[in-house]
């Protein structure tokens, strides 16, 4: 850079490059047919305006590939779009930073960079041991983590309430209906047929 700046000293910062200019005729160097090639979906005006996965007609790569089951259920979470996300702190790290007696929450957690944000949600996992009396406020608990902590003496606050384990409805069967046995038909005493007799002829 020189060392006075006027008007006779100033330069790009970049070296200028002069734009493909297309569609000049034969002379130009680009002539004919522009750089497009000759016919094709590329030569027309607009095709470079395709939706990104486009494959020209082809069943696009996301359309063969296998989909995961669920994936827009509640059910199926993390997968689809109800996924939650959550920030685990283990057992053993409110033994090794907390005092007993320490009510914690996720504010304070935060201060003792136990956790990134108190935007998301915080789960307590059962990793390590815990010997100290706690009182834990915290979005969720592992079950191990939930032992470990009343075992300890402690108490746990679920900060959005305790969740409800949900129970499959089973579907109605019909009420099977008692079959009453067919009753076999008895033969009845038929009347015996009368059996004619020709009356005997005198003899001559």
């Amino acid at each position: 850079m020189p060392s006075e700046l006027n008007l006779s000293t100033l330069k790009p910062a970049q070296k200028r490059r002069d734009r493909k200019r297309v569609g000049r005729g034969l002379g130009s160097g680009k002539g004919r047919y522009a750089g497009r090639g000759i016919k094709g979906q590329k030569s027309r005006a607009g095709s470079h305006k395709m939706r990104a996965g486009f494959e020209g007609g082809q069943m696009p790569i996301y359309m063969r590939l296998g989909k995961q089951r669920g994936s827009t259920s509640k059910d199926a979470m993390p997968i689809g779009p109800f996924r939650t996300v959550s920030q685990g702190v283990n057992v053993r790290d409110l033994e090794r930073v907390f005092d007993a007696g320490t009510e914690i929450t996720p504010e304070l957690l935060k201060a003792k960079r136990l956790i990134r944000s108190v935007r998301v949600d915080v789960k307590i996992l059962g990793q390590g041991d815990l010997t100290k009396k706690l009182a834990v406020s915290a979005h969720g608990f592992s079950k191990s983590a939930r032992e470990k902590i009343e075992g300890a003496g402690g108490t746990i606050v679920w900060l959005r309430g305790e969740p409800v384990p949900k129970v499959k409805k089973e579907r109605k069967r019909p009420a099977a209906v008692a079959e009453e046995p067919e009753e076999t038909p008895t033969a009845e005493a038929e009347p015996e047929a009368e059996v004619e007799t020709e009356a005997e002829e005198p003899a001559e």
